[in-house]
């Protein structure tokens, strides 16, 4: 039941971290969510949209995190740790995820507001020019949170585990 409760709470953390970060980059550029996603919600209301996305795009990457965590911190012999255990590092871990992002974000807008980033042709084809600076802070801001997230999720699933192999000791 521990394991449940850990992928659950991997889901959920990942599902509200979706809904809040889309909220703020859909502002930034929502051409980033209604020309470059597939028109799956029938709305152009960005709150809408932003809501359908950050369920889509996250529950999945919750469910990997709290697969890997719950095997990290259940599997075997050595002293398991129960969900709530576990609730301070996957908080932790999206707040890392959305510092690097903004980083990421701020870092490809000043970039591309100086003409020293393009966006790719297939993007620049279909947005006005005065959009390219916001398209690409959001695209950094995204590949950069998948990125950190893929990344932290191996490190505290080995952190989770030496946290184990400590307690034994």
């Amino acid at each position: 039941m521990e394991s449940l409760k850990i992928i659950l709470a991997c889901i959920t953390g990942a599902i509200v971290y979706g809904i809040i970060y889309d909220q703020f980059t859909a502002r930034i550029c929502v051409e980033y969510f209604t020309v470059f996603h597939p028109p799956v919600f029938g709305t152009q209301s960005t709150t809408l949209l932003t809501f359908g996305w950050g369920i889509i795009e996250t529950w999945w990457v919750g469910t990997f995190l709290g697969v890997l965590l719950a095997v990290s911190s259940r599997a075997g012999s050595r002293p398991k740790l129960p969900a709530a255990a576990l609730l301070g590092p996957i908080g932790k871990l999206l707040v890392v995820m959305a510092a690097c992002s903004l980083l990421a974000g701020l870092t490809a807008f000043l970039l591309a507001q100086r003409g020293l980033l393009a966006p790719p042709y297939w993007v620049a084809s279909r947005l006005a020019p005065s959009a390219y600076a916001r398209f690409m802070a959001d695209s950094w801001a995204h590949n950069t949170s998948y990125a950190s997230g893929f990344i932290g999720a191996v490190v505290l699933c080995v952190v989770t585990h030496w946290r184990r192999i400590r307690e034994r000791d």
